[in-house]
This record gives structure tokens, sequence and C-alpha cells, in this order.
């Protein structure tokens, strides 16, 4: 693998420690400074390398301590599962525990059992023995990995937790440095993780959301106030969130309410919540998104290949979300790892998960062959069709039969995330080309017999009066911010084009300029 020529990507997700309880103080080096307790958050971005597309990247975090007094900021001791690639415009929020107030000189972070699934598009083998990944293929590897106990303890150590002052931290996990070569994982590469603090909430303001978390409603809470839900993630940690006017609410059902306010959430439904930090270290709702009812089976994950059987379209995915595996039954392949999906030619329904966004007039997903590699989509498991054919299956190969086969029954176009450079702005149609390597449409064909999308791919974002430009700092913070060079990062759905040709349409929700660049990367 070439050392990358910095393709910046913002990848996020959210760790906030908000509960109940403190920790004793040590005689010889108190830590205590004020009784009260202080909530404490965490967001973490990464920089992916250059010429192999990372599909699939997970860490489990099992410990969090703040020194001295080895203060846990972690809900629980059951480790917990990040994947970092799904967050590149976006965070995720991971757990609530409360810090007494004090001064901290240490944070110290555990990672374990780092996943990996990657195309390689370097023109060459990359890694070596059972984590060998050979050009032009899918790979999923568990890679070795070093230094995984990571100690901070240089600036913006030593803090000082202030009472009624929530404390927020930024960690940076770059993967084109912590990927080696030989796609080992090394945490302690130099720059390959680093810390900065994050602006406090203001009196009567929260912080920027600290990301997303999804899960099933387990109560609702509409009769005193504040007005609340409890919520469930799949791996069973269960969070306490406010609503208030400012909370919307989005893609729910008719069958669930005729106007989308609180009323709309029951009961075991499938949500997705973005969060914020209030200044009493409370979480609110500033979002709450439908996903399903609990009794569908449903999977997200990105299209790595398209062909056809029997009539029917047959689509490949590398999983990146989905259920808890079933306590009976045959049971899905875990995350990361290859399915196929077999479409129906009829009987499936389409649709965009848009929310309030509006997408561009002439952009459509209503059939198959609006499908294309690079998509991410959701798909409703029809019942009864989960099947594991014999032997293992393989899983560095899109040749070779799945672990896992099942038939689609919905099938939902969700926002895809990717980094390029500004190759062209039009200001006057709203849109700008993104220039990117065709590794991220992988493979780069959507069968064996196509020709291959040629790189560099063009990607023409279409903008509107919804897109949201970050930083806020962008002068202007809109199109008109963007400059030629700039490397961003676009959080939006793909559509195919009717030609299949080299120019996608992208509609964007979010645009993260990450500043210009000083080289070709594209």
């Amino acid at each position: 693998m070439r050392r990358a020529a910095l393709i910046l990507s913002t990848l996020a997700f959210a760790l906030f420690m908000a509960g109940c309880g403190s920790q004793s103080s040590n005689s010889s080096n108190p830590i205590v400074t004020n009784p009260e307790t202080v909530p404490v958050s965490m967001t973490v971005t990464d920089t992916p390398p250059a010429n192999v597309t990372v599909l699939f990247f997970q860490l489990n975090i099992t410990s969090a301590l703040l020194s001295p007094g080895n203060v846990s900021l972690l809900p629980s001791t059951n480790p917990i599962p990040v994947n970092v690639t799904q967050l590149q415009t976006e965070s995720a929020f991971l757990g609530s525990q409360n810090v007494t107030a004090g001064t901290y000189s240490s944070l110290v972070l555990t990672f374990a059992n780092p996943e990996l699934t990657i195309f390689n598009g370097s023109g060459a083998t990359i890694g070596t023995g059972a984590n060998a990944c050979a050009n032009n293929t899918v790979c999923q590897l568990t890679p070795t990995a070093t230094n995984l106990t990571l100690t901070f303890n240089t600036a913006p150590f030593p803090v000082t937790v202030a009472a009624n002052t929530p404390l927020a931290f930024k960690l940076d996990i770059h993967l084109d440095t912590v990927i080696q070569s030989d796609l080992s994982v090394n945490l302690a590469a130099t720059n390959g993780v680093t810390i900065s603090p994050l602006p406090a909430p203001s009196s009567g303001t929260t912080v920027t959301a600290l990301g997303s978390l999804t899960g099933a409603i387990q109560s609702v809470n509409s009769t005193t106030s504040p007005n609340s839900f409890t919520l469930q993630t799949g791996d069973g940690r269960t969070f306490t969130i406010d609503v208030n006017s400012s909370t919307t609410y989005s893609n729910f059902p008719s069958s669930a309410c005729s106007t989308e306010t609180l009323a709309c959430l029951a009961t075991q439904q499938i949500v997705k919540v973005e969060v914020s930090l209030q200044t009493g270290g409370t979480l609110l709702a500033s979002s709450v998104a439908y996903v399903q009812p609990a009794s569908q089976l449903v999977v997200e994950g990105n299209i790595i290949r398209l062909s056809t059987s029997s009539g029917n379209t047959v689509m490949d995915m590398i999983l990146q979300k989905g259920p808890p595996q079933p306590a009976t039954g045959t049971a899905l392949p875990a995350f990361g790892n290859r399915a196929t999906v077999t479409v129906p030619t009829t009987g499936v329904n389409y649709k965009v998960d848009s929310g309030s966004f509006t997408i561009p007039s002439g952009l459509t997903f209503t059939g198959a062959t609006n499908l294309m590699v690079g998509q991410l989509v959701s798909v409703v498991v029809a019942p009864g069709t989960v099947t594991a054919p014999t032997g293992s299956g393989s899983p560095i190969s899109i040749t070779a039969p799945a672990a896992t086969t099942f038939t689609a029954s919905d099938i939902t176009l969700e926002p895809s995330q990717i980094t390029g450079g500004v190759a062209a702005i039009n200001t006057g149609n709203l849109t700008f080309n993104l220039a990117t390597n065709a590794n991220y449409f992988v493979p780069p064909a959507p069968n064996a017999t196509a020709a291959p999308i040629p790189a560099p791919v063009t990607i023409t974002v279409d903008t509107t009066s919804a897109t949201t430009f970050l930083p806020l700092t962008l002068s202007p913070d809109t199109l008109f911010g963007l400059k030629l060079n700039d490397v961003v990062s676009v959080k939006g759905w793909i559509f195919s084009t009717p030609t299949g040709a080299t120019t996608i349409t992208m509609a964007a929700d979010t645009v993260l300029d990450r500043g210009s660049i000083t080289a070709a990367l594209f």
C-alpha cells in the first residue's frame, strides 16, 4: 500500500459520559476540588489511506480512565464496538458517566479486536500471510494490532473539570497512519491518534450534536416535564433522552401518527436519535427518525457488486449495521462481512431515506435499475429467506459464494459519505464537482464483464438551501465559501445516471470542508 498523499476525511463518533456516582480520592494526591459531578464528552475523527478503500473498520473501546483516581468514563465493563468507517460526517453517542470535579493529569484509552474490510486498488498485493490482499479484491481481515492502550498526558492535559461546566474532547484517529503497509494496526504511530478540547455549552444552549443512537424505544413520558423517552441500543445500553419544542421527528409512517410529534413515539419502535448535551448534563433529542418496527429484520450495507441470476438482480453487500444476532435460527453474518441479496423483479418497495431533506428533481430511486456499486442501502429481509450455504463461503472474494444469502422485500437508499477534492464549482446551478478515487466504487465495475470506471471519478454534487456547510466558520458557510482544490467530505444520496457513465450525481445533505490541498491527490 502506498502511503497516503493525504485524502482528508472526517469520520466521527461521540463518547459522552454523564450518569451518577463519583470516584473516591487518593489521600496522597487528592483529585476532588468540588464535590459536584460534571459530565464529560468525547468525539473522534479519521483520515483514511489512499488507493485502498476502507469499507469497514471497527474497534472495541474497552476502557477509558481519567487519572489520578482511575475514573472510568464508560457506562459499563462491556466493550463498546465502534464502526469508524460509517462516521465521516456524523458522530455516534456511546455512553454515560459523571466525573467528580477536580484536576486530572491524563486519560488512558484501551481498544481491542480491530476488524478491517478493504478494497485493494493499489495495483499490487498488499499485506502478508493471512492478511495478504490481492489487487482488485475485497478482503476481510483481522489485523495484527499493537499499542492498543494509549495514554494522553500532554496538552490538553492536565485538565480541570469545573463544577457546572460540562467538558468535551475530540479524539482524532488517522487511518492512513495507524493502518500500516502490511495491514497491521498501530494506534501509537506518530500522529496516529491525537486529542483536543471542544467548546463547552453556555447557559441556555447545547453543544453541537454529540452524535446519534439507534435503538428500540422502551418507554415514553409525555405527561411530566421534561417530556422524555428511554432508548435501548442493540448492545444493551439504555439512555433517558429529553425532548422539547425544538425536537424534530421524521420518517414516521401514517400508521404511527398523522402529524409528526412526540405522540408518534411508541414502545419497541426502532428509531435513530441525534442527541445534544444540555448544560445540566442531561441529553436532549434534536431529532428522532423512525427506522422500522421491531418485528422487521433490517440490515444496512455498501453495495460492492451487482449481477443477475434467473432474471433477478443480485446485490453483494458489506454489512455495516443491523439488529442483534437472533437467539435462535440462522444468524446473519457479522458486520464487516459480505452477504448476497436477491432482489426480485417484482414486489420490492424502493424509497429514499431523506427525512425532511428534499431530493432535487430528476433524481430517482424507484427500481433495481437505480442500484449502483458504492451506494449505501438498507434492506428489509424477507421472512424465511436467510440461508447459509454449505461451507463457510469466502470472506475475500466477490466471485465465490457468500456465507449468507437472503431476499429483499424493501430497499432504502441511505446517505453515503465520500471524501474528495473540489474540481469545479457552478454557483449558478448550486453544484460542484467532486473528484475522488474510483476505488470508492468497489469493485470498479458492476460485474465481471463490464468496463471498469476510470479514475478519477467525477461526482456532480447537487446542493440546496437545506444543505449544511461545515465548519460554520466557512466564509460564507454556503457553496460560495468553497474553493477549488479544497478537500471536502460529503454526506448525501448517490444516484446512478441513465447511461451508467462516469458522471455520478450526489444530493448533498452535509458538506464538510477540510481546507485546501497543495498537491494533486485525485
